[in-house]
């Protein structure tokens, strides 16, 4: 089954490979979508793809890389768009 999560990511999340090794883990997984860095030193995402790939990418935001300490992960379910062709790092 097709799910759409938009996660925002809290604590030392930025400046440690997050954002790289969350589209290393997504393209692994075919997982498709996009993750940015917030002025407010979260990291934001929106992923889609099959249920269980996606409970894998939550398990790693929930982990984060080496560096990372993760202190929260908010979760939130949305349609399914089918909107994404891969997985993208944003930059603003």
């Amino acid at each position: 089954m097709k799910k759409r999560f938009h996660v925002y990511i809290s604590g030392r999340v930025q400046g440690v490979f997050f954002r790289y090794t969350s589209k290393e883990l997504a393209d692994q997984l075919g997982v498709t979508g996009w993750i940015r860095n917030l002025p407010d030193g979260r990291v934001e995402a929106v992923i889609e793809g099959d249920e269980e790939k996606l409970k894998e990418m939550l398990e790693f935001f929930h982990r984060g890389p080496p560096l990372a300490i993760v202190k929260k992960v908010d979760v939130i379910e949305e349609e399914y768009k089918g909107e994404f062709k891969d997985f993208r790092i944003k930059y603003y």
